[in-house]
């Protein structure tokens, strides 16, 4: 796509957006107004040049210095961008000859004055960006949208993680690993923890509950374990007899267990598990049996087998799930995002800790890696040739040039109105 005006040419590759096709119009429409005063000068100029009296006399000195101002303002906007004529006059087409220069300051001025801490800071409190978010996430079709676009990054990244490859991390990375690093008192320290905080208790009851419940519907199986191992000179109703007797205690007793939360078998577990938790950090022949116990799982080949079987599993109930417009896992998700989107302009703490949370990344990412960002100015201007980046310049800022044409042509004539007043006058 090429303009011709006035001994001027631009070209622009053929695709251009919508946005750039807009200002290449604005640019001709501006390029054909200014040069239609230089015509309309001339044409007036021409026509009244032989009355220099009268007040022909002024329109003729206004036309003349209209034409001065228009030429020389013309002059000098198009030498930004190209030689004018195609004449190489000295200190023309600056652009061209100095887009490494002008990339370079260009870089350094967007450095200095917009990728400094203090300013990102500023723009992100003003825009309000956690409220922003919490409205648009809100609005039902959005999180939808967001829930799906996510869902089908995720399960596509899933779906192309291989067998072979999470293999290859187990045993190479996360098994050596394992083996080398001393998990004892780490194990000790997590155990510990859980006992502070009684966390273990709900392990604790659920496993009495299962032992009841299947001590209750599996009467006859403890009451043949019991039996077989009886004597063989006691009586068979004697072993039935207390076969059934002692499982009537076993029950009752697991079921007191789960009635009493500091029924002595309790106390004796929890403090069985502190000595534990205490030993693993503290006694050397606990953590080095612990240590040999953990070589020994990791040595052996089943962990690497069936840690992929376990993944393939998940990867596979994931992919599903994520598959699955009315599933669980994408509703709960949309769910979520709109609590989230609620939470985010309700809740000014968590708006104004969220904000402050993004201020801090965005404050990191300038202070650690904004000159290096700035650089992609230069570096994107030194790729482009000298009058590629003229015509790129010229599009975005040309149309406003034109005005420096059309008021010099306008300032011109006014200036030679009065110059052709003072010498009338003198």
């Amino acid at each position: 796509m090429t303009s011709t005006n006035a001994g001027t040419s631009f070209a622009m590759p053929d695709a251009l957006s919508a946005g750039d096709a807009a200002r290449l119009r604005g640019l001709r429409r501006m390029r054909a107004l200014a040069l239609s005063l230089l015509i309309l000068a001339a044409i007036i100029y021409v026509l009244t040049r032989e009355h220099d009296t009268g007040w022909l006399g002024y329109v003729n000195a206004g036309s003349e210095a209209a034409m001065v101002g228009a030429i020389a303002d013309w002059f000098a906007v198009t030498a930004l961008f190209r030689h004018p004529l195609g004449l190489p006059i000295p200190h023309t087409a600056i652009i061209p000859n100095r887009k490494e220069t002008l990339g370079e300051s260009l870089q350094e001025f967007v450095a200095d004055n917009f990728l400094k801490e203090d300013v990102i800071r500023e723009r992100i409190a003003s825009a309000g960006v956690s409220r922003r978010a919490g409205e648009w996430v809100v609005n039902r079709h959005h999180a939808d949208r967001l829930v799906a676009e996510g869902s089908r990054i995720l399960a596509d990244a899933l779906g192309h993680v291989r067998e072979s490859d999470v293999a290859a991390v187990i045993q190479e990375a996360l098994i050596p690993r394992l083996q080398d690093e001393e998990l004892s008192p780490v194990v000790g320290q997590l155990l510990e923890e859980v006992l502070r905080d009684d966390a273990h208790r709900g392990l604790v009851d659920l496993a009495v509950d299962e032992l009841s419940r299947w001590l209750s519907h599996n009467e006859a199986e403890v009451a043949a374990l019991i039996e077989n191992r009886a004597p063989s000179w006691t009586p068979q109703w004697v072993d039935k007899r207390v076969a059934t007797w002692v499982h009537e205690q076993v029950v009752e007793w697991v079921a007191d267990i789960g009635r009493t939360p500091d029924h002595s078998a309790r106390l004796a577990l929890d403090s069985w598990l502190r000595d534990l938790a205490d030993d693993l950090q503290h006694d050397p022949d606990t953590m080095e049996r612990f240590e040999r116990l953990k070589v020994r799982m990791l040595s052996q080949s089943r962990i690497t087998t069936t840690s992929v079987h376990l993944w393939e599993a998940l990867r596979r109930a994931l992919i599903g799930s994520l598959g699955d417009e009315s599933g669980l896992l994408r509703t709960r998700a949309t769910e979520e995002l709109e609590r989230l989107g609620h939470r985010l302009i309700e809740d000014e703490t968590l708006s104004a800790r969220v904000d402050q949370s993004i201020s801090n990344i965005a404050a990191y990412a300038v202070n650690n890696y904004g000159s290096e960002v700035a650089t992609i100015i230069s570096a994107t201007v030194n790729r482009w040739d000298g009058k590629e980046t003229a015509d790129r310049i010229e599009l975005h800022v040309g149309r406003d040039l034109q005005f420096i044409r059309i008021n010099g042509t306008v300032v011109g004539g006014l200036a030679g109105i009065v110059i052709h007043a003072i010498s009338t006058v003198l």
